[in-house]
């Protein structure tokens, strides 16, 4: 994963630990003192929402502990497309201009320009360098993009 991708998951694992646990206890605590628990939603909704919270405390933590963590701006810009990198491709057919940074699978979100690892247009980009013609399958055909710039950033 990215520098980025990383201190974002430490983020949200802090804040689940040191305020939304502690919060979700609270209300567990509460809602047994309003007596009968098998009709008691408020009871039910907490536990839901405990249960929940510690998930993904357990899964933020094993990807956390499995994670390498890759920063590209302390690596020599080659030219070639490698995890982390944001590539400037230019449409061959649309002369349309797009910008992707190759990311995790975690922190992928393609409305803000970031491409998962294993995406077909991240894997066809992969080892390929500057001035490169990449043909990427897509749903509507086969796309031709021209990698014009690649940034270590």
């Amino acid at each position: 994963m990215t520098k980025l991708g990383e201190s974002r998951l430490r983020e949200e694992l802090r804040t689940l630990k040191s305020e939304d646990r502690p919060r979700v206890i609270a209300a567990i605590s509460d809602a047994r003192e309003h007596g009968d628990l098998k009709e008691n939603a408020e009871y039910h909704a907490a536990r839901e929402q405990q249960s929940f919270i510690e998930g993904r405390i357990q899964e933020i933590e094993g990807k956390l502990s499995d994670a390498q963590v890759i920063d590209v701006t302390a690596m020599e810009n080659t030219g070639r497309v490698i995890f982390g990198t944001t590539v400037h491709l230019m449409n061959m057919d649309t002369d349309e201009q797009v910008v992707y940074k190759i990311v995790g699978e975690d922190e992928a979100d393609i409305k803000q320009g970031k491409l998962s690892i294993s995406s077909p247009i991240a894997r066809a980009l992969v080892g390929k360098s500057e001035d490169d013609v990449v043909a990427i399958r897509v749903p509507s055909g086969t796309v031709e993009y021209e990698i014009e710039k690649v940034e270590y950033i």
